[in-house]
């Protein structure tokens, strides 16, 4: 397993796509630093955070878009398939690996706050919970995209299908704002990913929204491994 998450870990680094998605991230990490609090003289950082929920629903598909399609498309799925590492520790090295690479990406964050405490006096409460809600929230949409690209041997079907599932993620927040049922409502209230995460931006580690993110990461996961388990005997 171990090997696994090596290779996977280091390929993202042997390619460019390693460096895109942590320069991305630092970027808009360092933009809305300077907007929010540079310009806005503030070392509240739940504007920060808060503009970021966007930027991680648009690039973890690009993260993770390659992790199973690339096996099936050049063939080396059944290689890895038949090794001594079963097919939940294929799956688990896999994810660790984007989440290891996704972590590295928001921990610019970290650096604003040190930026700040050099200056002034951040809120480290707020800044830890917002730090964990992203980890979460990576947590979780990282294990969706991954099973999507399990689907599929084409990595531009997997991103774009990763992409249509952040766009259902906004439209929920949406959708129960027009809907007449209440019950419609709650449920999409309840299963709403920035509902849950905006209770960390303002510090707030709310064990039922810890719970939902680490149970819908859970539960693709192992979805996942039910798919290759199928293409095993398939």
């Amino acid at each position: 397993m171990s090997a696994v998450f090596k290779r996977e870990f280091m390929a993202y680094f042997r390619t460019p796509l390693g460096y895109v998605i942590v320069a991305a991230m630092f970027f808009f990490t360092g933009y809305y630093f300077l907007t929010f609090n540079i310009f806005g003289n503030t070392t509240n950082t739940s504007g920060l955070f808060s503009m970021l929920f966007s930027v991680v629903l648009f690039l973890v598909p690009v993260l993770t878009m390659r992790l199973l399609s690339e096996e099936r498309r050049v063939k080396t799925d059944q290689t890895l398939l038949t090794s001594p590492v079963s097919r939940f520790g294929i799956v688990l090295s896999k994810y660790l690996a984007a989440l290891c690479v996704y972590a590295v990406s928001v921990s610019g964050t970290l650096v604003m706050a040190v930026v700040l405490q050099v200056y002034s006096q951040p809120d480290w409460p707020v800044v830890l919970g917002n730090f964990t809600g992203l980890i979460l929230l990576g947590m979780a949409l990282i294990a969706v995209c991954l099973f999507i690209s399990s689907l599929t041997e084409s990595q531009v079907i997997a991103a774009v299908g990763g992409f249509g599932a952040s766009l259902l993620l906004v439209a929920m927040d949406a959708l129960h704002v027009v809907l007449t049922n209440s019950l419609l409502r709650t449920v999409l209230i309840h299963m709403s990913f920035n509902s849950r995460y905006s209770g960390f931006t303002v510090g707030v580690i709310g064990l039922a929204d810890v719970v939902f993110f680490a149970s819908i990461a859970g539960c693709f996961v192992l979805l996942t491994v039910i798919v290759l388990e199928r293409r095993r005997w398939s």
